[in-house]
């Protein structure tokens, strides 16, 4: 069995005593393996804001580490998150804890 390595938890989510934690996910068995917290806002729709924010984390990240412009990494996450949402690849399966 592989022993995974785990990101570290970002400082500002440790020193602020009301940080919650929302989503973890992994590449598991060819796939998207996650635990999230699907009720984490009132409304549902702010889900739309976290992962548009998760894509520019992305993007941010690629620029740096291999420099691709963060507007060609967004527009390919909205082309495949699009292209996702009209023809899935895959069934979400689980419960929800």
């Amino acid at each position: 069995m592989s022993q995974l390595a785990s990101l570290q938890t970002p400082e500002a989510a440790l020193a602020d005593p009301n940080a919650s934690e929302i989503l973890r996910a992994w590449i598991a068995n060819g796939g998207l393996v996650c635990n999230l917290r699907p009720t984490s806002f009132p409304d549902a729709s702010a889900w739309g804001i976290v992962l548009a924010d998760v894509a520019r984390h992305v993007a941010d990240a690629l620029q740096g580490a291999r420099g691709i412009p963060p507007e060609e990494t967004i527009r390919q996450i909205w082309h495949l998150f699009n292209a996702e949402l009209g023809f899935p690849t895959d069934t979400p399966r689980g419960k929800f804890a």
